[in-house]
C-alpha cells in the first residue's frame, strides 16, 4: 500500500509539472502574439537577465576555445590597423569611445580594455572568429585572416598597459588590415557544400533571400534561391551552371550593371563553396 501511495503521489506531481510548464509555454506565447514584449534597443534587459546572459557567453566561449593552442610570434602592429578598423566602432578605445552604432546597441558592447584580463588568448581568437549570437558580435573568420586574427588578440593583449595617448598612437599611418578574405577563403580544394552554407551566412545573404537550411528573416528584396539548380538562367542572362554561379557571386555588376545585387567582394573559394550548396538544394 506504501508503494502504491508513493507511485499516486510522484504520478500527481509529474502530472502538475507538466501542467505548470504548458501554461507557462501558454502565457509565454500569449505575451509574444501580444506584443507586449518591448524588442525596442532604448529598453534594457533586466540585470539579472544580462547577468545571466553573460556568464553563458563566457562558459560558452571557454568550453568550445579549451583546445585551441595560441601561436607564437603574434603581430600586435597588425593587430593596431585591425583593431582600430573592425572593433573600435563598438567596443572604444582607451581614451576613445564608441561609435554612434556602438553606443546605441542593447545590450550595450562592452569594453575591450581589460578583455584579456578575463579571457585566456585563445578564448578572445574563437570570439573574433566565431562571434556569438544575438549580441552584434560578427564572426570575423571568413573577412580576416588568421595571422590578422591572431594579431588583434595580441592588440588586446597590450590594451590594459596603455594610456590614452599610446593608444592614439598606435598604428599612425591609420592603416587597414584584412582584404576581405578569411583564411578559409583562400584555401583550395574541392566545393564544399556544408562550408558554403556557413559562407552564405557569413556574407549575410539570408539578409535579402529566403534560402533553404539557412536562418533568417521573411524576406523578399531578392529572390529566394530554393530549387536554385531547376532555373534556365541566372539574372535572366546567364546560363544556369556551377561556373556562371560564381561568376554571378563575385561579380555581379559585370554581369548587370543594372542589378541592385551589390558587390561583396566575395573571394572565388567562398563562391564555389556558396554555389555548391545552392545548388544542392
Amino acid at each position: 500500500m506504501a508503494f502504491s501511495s508513493t507511485v499516486r503521489t510522484l504520478f500527481r506531481l509529474l502530472l502538475g509539472l507538466i501542467a505548470a510548464a504548458l501554461l507557462a509555454g501558454l502565457g509565454g506565447w500569449a505575451v509574444l502574439e501580444a506584443g507586449w514584449y518591448d524588442a525596442g534597443a532604448t529598453r534594457q534587459h533586466f540585470q539579472f537577465v544580462h547577468t545571466l546572459l553573460e556568464r553563458g557567453m563566457h562558459q560558452s566561449v571557454r568550453f568550445h576555445a579549451r583546445d585551441i593552442v595560441a601561436p607564437p610570434g603574434r603581430d600586435a602592429v597588425m593587430g593596431a590597423a585591425s583593431y582600430k578598423a573592425h572593433c573600435q566602432q563598438c567596443h572604444g578605445g582607451p581614451g576613445v569611445a564608441q561609435g554612434i552604432i556602438g553606443l546605441s546597441m542593447q545590450p550595450v558592447p562592452g569594453p575591450l580594455v581589460d578583455a584579456s584580463r578575463r579571457f585566456e588568448a585563445k578564448e578572445l581568437y574563437w570570439v573574433i572568429r566565431h562571434g556569438i549570437k544575438m549580441s552584434g558580435m560578427p564572426a570575423w573568420g571568413f573577412h580576416l585572416s588568421e595571422q590578422e586574427m591572431w594579431a588583434i588578440v595580441a592588440f588586446l593583449e597590450r590594451l590594459p598597459h596603455m594610456t590614452p595617448d599610446e593608444y592614439r598612437a598606435a598604428d599612425p599611418g591609420g592603416a587597414v588590415g584584412g582584404d576581405g578574405a578569411g583564411q578559409a577563403g583562400r584555401d583550395g580544394g574541392q566545393a564544399n557544400a556544408t562550408r558554403g552554407k556557413l559562407a552564405l551566412t557569413q556574407w549575410a545573404c539570408q539578409a535579402c533571400h529566403l534560402i533553404p537550411g539557412v536562418t533568417g528573416p521573411d524576406t523578399h528584396v531578392g529572390p529566394p534561391l530554393k530549387d536554385l539548380a531547376k532555373r534556365r538562367f541566372i539574372a535572366g542572362t546567364l546560363p544556369m551552371g556551377e561556373e556562371n554561379l560564381v561568376r554571378w557571386i563575385t561579380k555581379p555588376h559585370e554581369v548587370d550593371p543594372a542589378t541592385a545585387m551589390p558587390q561583396l567582394g566575395v573571394p572565388e573559394r567562398d563562391a564555389r563553396d556558396m554555389a555548391a550548396y545552392l545548388l544542392s538544394q
